[in-house]
């Protein structure tokens, strides 16, 4: 038996609710970020003089970019600018899927074009990653964003369609 109307745009809010909120996280998350790392190394177990050299693995990766975040905002602070339009473009992404959560017939091409962006985010980790010097594991984490947020959408596109079909004139 399929789903009815209202039960289709139930699951199409909830899948929809859910990708925006990931995106207003991973927005407000970027604005602090030094903080961010302090507090995340801090709880690691890694205190603020700990260097990179004395560790291995994740915790040698997040020290490294602590270390390089906190230096490059003493010495030139101005360059964090481009982390705080990176968090405004997830809040204004995130605001685009306003539409789709309103009207989502009427909006699908949103819920596309969130599919095609977060396929877009694996050949952009897999290429400037390492152009950017990025440890492959953490060009790996990036990509899994792209994967992960495609799920919701991939779903969410099938509801949209299914629900067209049930508001299709007979």
């Amino acid at each position: 038996m399929e789903p009815n109307a209202q039960t289709l745009e139930r699951r199409i809010r909830a899948l929809l609710i859910f990708f925006i909120v990931g995106l207003v996280l991973s927005g407000v998350t970027a604005f602090p970020i030094e903080s961010e790392l302090r507090w995340l190394t801090g709880v690691l177990g890694a205190g603020p003089a700990a260097r990179p050299e004395a560790y291995g693995g994740l915790m040698r990766w997040l020290l490294t970019v602590r270390d390089g975040v906190a230096a490059t905002n003493r010495a030139y602070p101005f360059l964090a600018y481009g982390t705080d339009w990176l968090a405004f473009a997830h809040l204004v992404i995130a605001a685009l899927f306003v539409g789709p959560l309103r009207d989502p017939v009427r909006n699908v091409w949103v819920v596309q074009w969130g599919m095609i962006a977060c396929v877009a985010v694996i050949p952009l980790a897999l290429i400037a990653g390492p152009i950017r010097g990025i440890p492959f594991p953490w060009r790996l984490v990036d990509a899994s964003f792209g994967v992960i947020g495609i799920l919701p959408l991939w779903l969410c596109l099938r509801y949209i369609r299914e629900l067209e079909r049930t508001e299709a004139p007979r």
